[in-house]
């Protein structure tokens, strides 16, 4: 939009440079935008397409369980496995990801000082119980944020243990102290997905981390009910005998149990933390077409029937805020084709609140046992040009870390340089609340030696900025400021950290000028209604 257009609009005003100056006389109607004003502006960019969205997902798995990811072995010192974190976080932000999913429980363990009776993980110490001598989910928040990647802390909900025996875990442990509550089964303990006591237990370590600390999401894996074993039966007879409806099935037993399960967590979630979102990554198919005319058309194995994990239900109830099917198989795959799920799945989120992010296995890369399809470099890369092109999907997960930072065949470079050349929201979340923050200000942008330092101060009533778009491009002053639809000049997404806040933009080049625009978002990435600008000389 040209100048002459906002002034006809009436679509910004012009202040002084001082802090909290908000309104001032119109811009006069010739010439350019004055160096050095500060702008108030409420016109945005038409949305048009663009290879670099605004808001979009993009995450890696952080697994603990087994030491798949971190910290790479157990026994470390406290020192050592916090620098093997900051590292995981900073090559998140390096490949311009901005969220990691953290498990923080991934086999009746914990990373964090539980006051509900499970013990700390044995992936920490190397023994069940031991006290790492710092809290590593505590850590884990601060740092992801001081580097603006969000935090969703990932649980693996029913998994009680590695080994079946009970002795294999801690006297105290609340599947010890409670031997109905749990199962062996396929060498591992499971809880039992069946008794209202475990599922309200399981609630209860949840909800202690969400009351807990200032994580931005809650992320559920895929383990139900275990995945089948042959020649082995689920020993759970007596809870299905206690709690079945009359004339209910042993399946559709199960999975009412573990939808009771889903929707009990999510109502716990959001009385808890209204804002905070809530996310699962169930297998990639719930049913196959020819089982169920819902379904899609694929072959494979069925969560539905196999684990008894009833994704398509999460969805359409709104149980969920975003679902992230582990499309884990290549583009053609005659049993299960990842476009024909990346399209199966846009079409059970269609009408729903859920966002869609897709799980992807970058593990598989470069690995000759998964095949031909997997030696192609380009497999990721075409996964996201297929995502790209799905207007439902709204971002990707990568599992798992390891296999993100080994990037074989140049996979996740391919990736990056293409798709993820800028930083990038995460999506907005209006369901969990839709209030905008008031515009925020900005006080000051200078050369301060290295690059323009840019401050400004963001709202403290109504609802509270949580991050900052910072965006930047060069310009005349020909024509206005106004808020991008997407990110091409988006330099920042500032998670906030006080008042005022600061961001140097060390690639702004001395003696050209620029536009800065700063739009605060809330927790749930709803943009301000307006936007400070102001244009300067570098």
């Amino acid at each position: 939009m040209s100048r002459r257009q906002f002034a006809a609009a009436g679509a910004w005003t012009a202040a002084g440079v001082a802090a909290g100056a908000l309104a001032g006389p119109a811009a006069p109607a010739f010439g350019a935008a004055v160096l050095n004003r500060v702008y108030t502006i409420t016109a945005r960019e038409r949305a048009r397409i663009t290879d670099m969205p605004k808001h979009e997902f993009r995450a890696f798995w952080l697994s603990t369980v087994l030491n798949i990811d971190w910290p790479s072995r157990p026994g470390l010192s406290a020192s050592v496995q916090q620098a093997e974190l900051r590292g995981w976080l900073d090559l998140a932000r390096s490949l311009n990801f901005n969220a990691v999913l953290l498990q923080v429980r991934p086999a009746g363990d914990v990373f964090w000082p539980s006051k509900r009776g499970e013990p700390w993980s044995r992936y920490l110490t190397g023994v069940q119980g031991g006290n790492p001598g710092y809290d590593p989910l505590g850590y884990a928040v601060a740092q992801a944020h001081a580097r603006n990647l969000q935090l969703h802390v990932w649980f693996n909900p029913f998994r009680a243990g590695m080994a079946e025996p009970l002795t294999d875990l801690i006297s105290w442990h609340p599947a010890r102290r409670n031997p109905a509550w749990s199962f062996p089964y396929g060498g591992r303990r499971y809880y039992n997905p069946g008794l209202p006591a475990v599922r309200g237990f399981i609630i209860g370590v949840v909800n202690e981390v969400v009351a807990g600390y200032d994580v931005d999401g809650v992320h559920l894996d895929d383990y139900f009910y275990p995945y089948p074993v042959a020649g082995r039966a689920i020993p759970d007879s007596a809870a299905y005998q206690a709690y079945r409806t009359p004339g209910e099935a042993l399946a559709d037993f199960r999975r009412r149990s573990v939808n009771l399960f889903v929707r009990d967590l999510s109502a716990r979630i959001r009385a808890t933390k209204p804002r905070l979102v809530f996310g699962i990554s169930p297998f990639g198919i719930w049913r196959n077409r020819a089982t169920d005319s819902r379904g899609s058309a694929s072959s494979g194995f069925q969560a539905y029937d196999g684990i008894y994990a009833d994704s398509r239900q999460w969805v359409k109830q709104n149980w969920v805020d975003y679902i992230a099917p582990q499309l884990y198989w290549h583009q053609g795959f005659a049993a299960a084709d990842y476009n024909v799920l990346v399209d199966w799945w846009a079409g059970q989120v269609a009408g729903t609140n859920v966002r869609l992010y897709i799980g992807e296995a970058a593990y598989k890369v470069g690995d000759p046992a998964q095949g031909a399809a997997w030696q192609q470099a380009r497999q990721l890369y075409n996964h996201t040009a297929k995502c790209r092109a799905t207007a439902a999907v709204k971002g990707q997960v990568y599992f798992s870390a390891t296999s993100v930072r080994a990037n074989k065949l140049g996979a996740i470079t391919q990736v990056k340089n293409k798709y993820y050349r800028r930083v990038a929201m995460t999506p907005v979340m209006s369901q969990r609340g839709a209030g905008r923050p008031y515009t925020p200000v900005i006080a000051s942008a200078r050369w301060n030696g290295t690059g323009v330092e840019l401050v400004w101060r963001g709202a403290t009533t109504g609802t509270v900025p949580r991050h900052f778009a910072v965006y930047r491009w060069e310009s005349s002053g020909a024509a206005m400021a106004y808020i991008p639809s997407q990110a091409g000049a988006l330099r920042q997404v500032h998670r906030r950290r006080g008042n005022p806040e600061r961001f140097v933009d060390t690639g702004a080049v001395r003696g050209r000028t620029y536009w800065y625009v700063v739009v605060a978002l809330s927790d749930t990435m709803v943009e301000s209604s307006g936007a400070s600008a102001i244009f300067i000389r570098a």
